[in-house]
This record gives C-alpha cells, structure tokens and sequence, in this order.
C-alpha cells in the first residue's frame, strides 16, 4: 500500500506524524491539520481540504489479551455473533473483522453488538 502510495502524485504522504488537530471544523470546512512528528517531536501545519486517516492493518486489541480470546493475529474471536467467550463482553468492526476490515462492516456488527448487550442487560 506504501508503494502505491509513493507512485502516486496527488498523495503527499506525512510519515510518522500525528494529527493534533483538524483546522477550522467549527466553520463545518477543513482547511489543514496540526501535526506532531512522533520522532523528533516537531510541530507543524498542513494546508488540505480533506483528511484521510488510515487506521492500519493491526487490531487494537493489546488491552484485551489475556481477557478476551484472540486469535494468532490480535483479532477477538466472536463464539457466537459478535459475542465473546466473556459473558456481557461483544466485539464489533475491525477488532473481530480480519477479512473485510472497512467501516460499513464495523458500523453493521456494531448495530449487532449494540443489539446483543441490550438482550444481554435486559436477561437480568
């Protein structure tokens, strides 16, 4: 993806950087970003009209090892539905999605999830 990204000259890629701030939604436009080096820690602003955050390849799912099944790649491993092996405890999105990883999937097992811990709460 890197490589494709590279080859492509209306992508300016900002490596190792985070987005402190997104400029100027208050006024509903976006008109640049505040960003941080991660590395030296070096402060700077990005003039676009739009931002694109991509979230990576990996689950953020570090928190709940040791919790919460997962399998060998970080993914939670649902046991039925978006349910996990803890009672009351439901997975959605990329975090238990290892195959289509995109957010109308996340938004969709999310309404699932939301589902099964209202029928989860309302059995007490």
């Amino acid at each position: 993806m890197a490589e494709r990204v590279a080859a492509n000259p209306q992508i300016q890629p900002v490596w190792n950087s985070q987005v402190t701030e997104i400029l100027d939604v208050g006024k509903d436009m976006v008109t640049g970003v505040s960003l941080k080096n991660t590395v030296t820690g070096e402060e700077s602003t990005l003039d676009c009209a739009g931002v694109f955050v991509a979230v990576g390849h990996l689950p953020n799912t570090d928190i709940f090892a040791g919790k919460i099944d997962l399998d060998e790649a970080g993914y939670v491993k649902p046991v039925i539905g978006t349910a996990t092996n803890q009672p009351g405890v439901f997975a959605a999105g990329d975090v238990a999605d290892r195959i289509y990883r995109q957010a109308i999937t996340a938004a969709g097992t999310g309404c699932a999830a939301a589902i099964e811990a209202e029928r989860y709460l309302a059995s007490f």
